[in-house]
């Protein structure tokens, strides 16, 4: 297993019976967060890592702060919280919406650093984590302060779910001690260029995809005919895949009626999530093409591997989870493209595994059939499948390296990490590893 090959490495020190509280800050803001809580959930008990995992979520928490008047948040005054906002956005194609959010969110932070830092010590003093990963913008910088004060040395590290920053004060801040997991070069040299240190920059090879993604054996033809037939779909019939995220978008019924044009040349599959406004408006929704629709599904994986391409949002953990499952992109890019995603647009014109549209309710059927061009698709095809994104397992050897490292110091130093007694002494975080 994963812990006793980086456990072979540290002879002499005695840390693998201990198990380690690892504390995951998340958000309810998007799929993305959770999506990446879940995927280092399931990495750790595939690879029974000795970890107890811990949830801090940030709107949840920040929530009830704010219902109870002791931080500021200007979203409260008009009845809903900050994600809930998002979310809405998102679904109602409103993301135009977003440059204003960005700014009020990093003015609310601002504002809150001072009291988020005391609040967050004696929630650290509470939790006692052993480490803790971020998988969440804009808080990092207060939360490590918190973790320093309330445990000194105690590792933090930040993992991007997003392919590059939208600087400044979002991913990245060089005032913080936390180890940052990369997941381009972009990135990479977007934290070089803000001073941080080379040892707090780790360059993982893509962004963290729950490990069912990478377990799924191609079905015989004889299987996935039965299961695109019990889907009310075709065997021969190249079949695209539409996702807007967990809660689904309108813009979903525009590419339906758009690639209304196609006939039976294409036959999608319309994940919906949560949105079962949208849900109910295409399964009404008559026509030639043959469609699918589907509600809410934690077997993403199962309904990628019957889709030939993707259709969605140039969401980075949506993005990224249809690559490793060899599907080329179609999305889409243009002023009302939310500021995080639009690298994710950029990055998939760079490495040519798709197409980018500035509009999905002009230029998507078009796009489709380029797509489907044997020559086009072949190409693309190629250059997905040359992409071996491996991050989830990377940074779960990160962090138990980063734990066992942390215990070997420790336990040289004379602590006790099970005594309640004794206190952590104060050391600097743990540096980052580089990941192969």
């Amino acid at each position: 297993m994963l812990a006793e090959q980086i456990g072979s490495r540290l002879s002499g020190v005695c840390v693998m019976a201990k198990r380690f509280k690892v504390n995951v800050v998340t958000g309810q803001g998007g799929g993305g967060h959770y999506a990446t809580y879940r995927a280092i959930a399931a990495i750790a008990q595939q690879q029974t890592l000795p970890w107890d995992l811990q949830v801090t979520d940030m709107d949840e928490i920040i929530t009830g702060l704010s219902q109870a008047g002791e931080i500021q948040n200007a979203y409260e005054s008009f009845g809903f919280s900050g994600h809930d906002l998002y979310n809405l956005m998102v679904k109602g194609g409103w993301t135009w919406l977003w440059p204003l959010k960005m700014r009020m969110n990093k003015l609310l932070v601002k504002l809150n650093h001072s009291i988020g830092v005391k609040i967050f010590t004696e929630h650290w003093q509470t939790q006692k984590p052993d480490l803790v990963v971020s998988v969440m913008p804009l808080y990092n910088k207060g939360l490590y302060e918190s973790l320093q004060l309330a445990h000194p040395g105690t590792p933090y590290i930040t993992a991007l779910t997003d392919f590059a920053d939208c600087p400044p004060a979002f991913w990245f801040d060089p005032e913080a001690g936390n180890t940052l997991v990369c997941p381009s070069q972009q990135a990479v040299a977007q934290a070089r260029s803000l001073g941080i240190s080379s040892h707090r920059i780790v360059k993982s090879s893509g962004l963290v995809v729950h490990p069912s993604f990478y377990n799924q054996a191609s079905p015989s033809s004889a299987k996935k005919m039965a299961q695109l037939q019990a889907l009310g779909l075709e065997a021969d019939i190249p079949t695209g895949m539409v996702m807007f995220g967990g809660n689904g978008s309108t813009t979903m019924v525009d590419i339906a009626q758009q690639l209304e044009t196609l006939g039976n040349e294409v036959q999608l599959i319309f994940m919906c999530g949560r949105n079962t406004a949208v849900a109910d408006v295409l399964k009404a929704y008559g026509g030639k093409q043959k469609r699918a629709v589907v509600g809410f599904t934690d077997d993403m994986a199962s309904y990628m591997q019957l889709s030939d391409f993707f259709i969605g949002k140039p969401g980075n953990v949506s993005v990224s989870e249809a690559l490793v499952m060899n599907l080329p992109v179609i999305t889409e890019c243009n002023w009302q493209t939310m500021r995080q995603e639009k690298y994710c647009a950029q990055w998939v014109k760079e490495a040519d595994v798709g197409l980018v549209v500035s509009s999905f309710k002009k230029k998507i059927a078009k796009a489709v059939v380029d797509m489907i061009q044997p020559s086009t698709y072949t190409k693309f095809r190629r250059n997905v499948k040359a992409i071996d994104n491996r991050a989830v397992f990377e940074v779960a050897e990160l962090i138990q390296e980063t734990l066992l490292q942390a215990a070997s110091a420790q336990t040289e130093n004379g602590w006790d990490a099970e005594s309640p007694k004794a206190e952590r002494p104060k050391k600097e975080t743990v540096p980052g590893l580089p990941v192969g």
